[in-house]
């Protein structure tokens, strides 16, 4: 006799009890719930979440009327200001995909990412009016609708807008009827990777991905309602990991700011009540390198989320004495920014600041609503041994990873081979079950036959006190193949030679990890602060100058 199962009849999804996850819903409970809470500061505007979420429907509207929806791309080349935290919203309100340009990028990356993406309208700045009045040149007769953010805050530069972006809104219904995704799984942003050989991919995520991300930076952070943050990361990164979203989730306000100046910062933090933030490693040591005064008066613990390198623990402690505590995360732009986070244990933070740092350093473990990161053997795709030891490859499987790349079938196969997403990252598995990246697999350098860790290297040297930053690349060699090259960039007032970092480093490192070479000098990074080793590569013509 067939079984049936009881549980499977006259049970089905209706319109009562399912609902597509999207982060579009957070703002409609903000404005309803707190709409005269401020959601935006930017300079002497304010705007309450009543406000922001009519200027939401509004461009949504406006939009819609001009024939955008489902299907349709709207890119933006716009600083932190509130048109881009706007953008995060009206634009998936009216069905079409948000496609965040980086501004640091030149003409013929922007205007490639503009034909690829299939951008029907571009919302622009004029302080990025030179490179993009060159890209929208090379783009001819498909040059899409350009709609002018206008900003008394920004630089002078040239007009390129059709329309004006108050003007735009001004077309919409701040009532305009959107809706929810007809399925969780459409689209919601398309963000491009930084390619330095050959084209960037576009990454493609979803309404359900940036749903739950959103949820889990709230809860992997117990981020409480009405917090305050100061917008230090670009929006562009990652959909700015998600945090307009995650600010909508909290009804909490935003602190918009054009560029990175730390003694606005400072100034922004004692005005606003600033209690969290968010950036790369040398937004933080940017902060403690500026004078004592500036830093004075704060009077509050700022929490603040790092990612890429992990901060050495001179930036650790720095930040502890200037109030900044400090919880390390990670991802990648394929898993909507951080979806790891080194989540502290109890007793941690009675342990000497070294071996707080060494543990803080580590990737970590999953987010909250991420199913899993692990380490596993590239070939086989086996887990390695949780030993801190066997070298494997970083992988994630979970609601927040991307569909996939944008019309690149290939690539997109390649990445979710075997049923997890590879990050091209080389990590441990240490006995706690968290896992420490030790390189990119393109940045580990071969001497001789060994695999050095760059990262190692690069450790060491940041334990000195005078250096502010390093990276370490590989150095062509005769006999060895390749060696070390540091670039190290110095503290302000700081002073160090080749001879003693390279001593300082002797009981840190075996003697063929030691740098060959040591240049000083300012380091290249990228909007988001991460170092572009590739262009490092390019200065010593190392045989893996490619990205």
């Amino acid at each position: 006799m067939t079984h049936i199962n009881p549980y499977a009849l006259g049970l089905d999804k209706n319109a009562a009890n399912f609902v597509a996850l999207s982060p579009l819903s957070f703002i409609e409970r903000a404005a309803h719930v707190y709409p005269e809470r401020t959601a935006l500061v930017y300079g002497p505007l304010r705007r309450n979440w009543a406000q922001t979420y009519a200027r939401c429907r509004r461009l949504a509207g406006a939009l819609a009327a001009r024939g955008i929806g489902p299907g349709d791309t709207v890119a933006v080349m716009l600083p932190n200001t509130p048109a881009m935290f706007e953008a995060h919203f009206g634009v998936p309100m009216s069905g079409a995909v948000l496609n965040t340009l980086n501004t640091r990028l030149d003409a013929s990356a922007i205007a490639f990412m503009l034909e690829h993406g299939e951008a029907k309208v571009v919302l622009t700045d004029r302080e990025f009016s030179g490179v993009m009045a060159q890209a929208l040149s090379a783009l001819g007769s498909r040059r899409p609708l350009v709609i002018e953010v206008e900003d008394d805050l920004a630089p002078p530069g040239q007009r390129l807008g059709e329309i004006g972006y108050e003007d735009f809104l001004a077309e919409g219904d701040p009532d305009y009827a959107w809706q929810l995704p007809a399925d969780e799984w459409d689209a919601i942003a398309l963000n491009y990777t930084s390619g330095t050989t050959g084209n960037p991919k576009g990454v493609v995520t979803h309404h359900r991905g940036a749903y739950l991300n959103a949820a889990s930076n709230a809860i992997a952070w117990n981020l409480p309602d009405g917090s305050v943050y100061l917008w230090t990361l670009p929006m562009f990164h990652c959909n700015g990991w998600c945090f307009p979203w995650v600010m909508a989730l909290s009804a909490g306000t935003s602190v918009c700011l054009r560029r990175i100046d730390p003694v606005q910062i400072y100034a922004l933090v004692r005005e606003h009540h600033v209690t969290h933030m968010c950036g790369a490693p040398i937004v933080y040591s940017m902060m403690l390198n500026t004078p004592a005064e500036l830093r004075e008066g704060i009077g509050r613990t700022i929490r603040g989320l790092v990612a890429g390198a992990a901060p050495p623990a001179a930036v650790i402690e720095g930040c502890e004495a200037a109030g900044i505590e400090l919880t390390h995360v990670y991802g990648l732009t394929e898993v909507y920014g951080p979806s790891a986070i080194c989540a502290k244990q109890p007793g941690w933070d009675s342990l000497p600041i070294v071996e707080r740092a060494r543990l803080n350093s580590r990737q970590g473990v999953p987010y909250p609503l991420q199913q899993a990161v692990t380490v596993l053997d590239p070939q086989t795709l086996q887990p390695v041994p949780a030993d801190g030891e066997t070298i494997g490859e970083i992988m994630f499987r979970g609601n927040a990873v991307m569909k996939g790349y944008l019309k690149n079938p290939g690539a997109t196969a390649e990445a979710f081979a075997g049923g997890w997403f590879h990050t091209g990252d080389l990590g441990v598995l240490h006995p706690d079950g968290y896992v420490k990246i030790t390189d990119r697999s393109k940045d580990v350098i071969i001497s001789g036959g060994e695999n050095i860790s760059s990262i190692e290297v690069e450790d060491a040297l940041h334990h000195h006190p005078a250096v502010l930053s390093a990276a370490v690349v590989a150095l062509p060699d005769a006999k060895w193949g390749e060696v070390p090259c540091a670039f190290v960039e110095l503290k302000a007032g700081s002073a160090a030679t080749e001879a003693e970092l390279i001593d300082f480093c002797r009981p840190l490192l075996a003697r063929f990890k030691l740098p060959k070479r040591i240049v000083f000098g300012e380091l290249p990074k990228t909007s988001t602060g991460k170092i572009q080793k590739f262009v490092l590569r390019e200065r010593v013509r190392s045989a893996s100058a490619i990205e």
